[in-house]
Formats: C-alpha cells, sequence, structure tokens
C-alpha cells in the first residue's frame, strides 16, 4: 500500500525507490507497534517524511536537522495551547520515544 501512496513505479529496479520504501515502512511499522492513535501515526509519517526532505532537500547537517526536530518537538506536554506546537497529541514519554527512534 505505501508503495502505490508514494506512487513508486520503478521499484523493482530503482534502489532509491526501495530504500525509501524501507524507511517509510520501518517508521510505519514502530509506530503501529507504539499504538498511536490515527492522527499520531500521521503526524509521525509527516516528521519522517520532513526530516528526510530536510536532508535531501535542504542538505542539512545532522545538528542541523537534529535542531529542527528538537523546534517540531518543543512544547509537547505544556498546557498552553499556543506553545505546545503541531505535535501536540504526544505525550511526553511518545515524544522520548519518538527521539529515540530517531
Amino acid at each position: 500500500k505505501l508503495e502505490e501512496l508514494l506512487h513508486f513505479k520503478q521499484l523493482k529496479t530503482s534502489l532509491k525507490e526501495a530504500i525509501l520504501l524501507d524507511y517509510y515502512t520501518a517508521g510505519f511499522c514502530w509506530a503501529k507497534e507504539m499504538n498511536f492513535s490515527l492522527i499520531q501515526l500521521s503526524g509521525f509519517m509527516d516528521l519522517l517524511n520532513f526530516l528526510l526532505e530536510n536532508l535531501s532537500d535542504k542538505h542539512m547537517t545532522l545538528g542541523d536537522n537534529l535542531k529542527e526536530l528538537g523546534k517540531a518537538m518543543a512544547g509537547i506536554g505544556e498546557t498552553d495551547s499556543e506553545r505546545s506546537g503541531d505535535l501536540h497529541f504526544f505525550s511526553i514519554e511518545q515524544a522520548k520515544a519518538v527521539i529515540d527512534y530517531l
């Protein structure tokens, strides 16, 4: 299903497509094992895509990408909705697990 969703047409001959499919499949399976809700699963997959784009399109260093991850995760667990950011649907423990996974 991910192959279709990602519009991969040359999976059998493209190493890039095979690696990307493995990257997203591994992330999806891990998030399912974590029993993430649908919104959490979607947010996690967006985060995987965001970090990969930072590396491939923006050519960010690992350090800069980790800073971006920190910004994206900032405010998780805060009670003030303005400070909780886009990933507010993760608990603090889930956020720690996401960081450990990444």
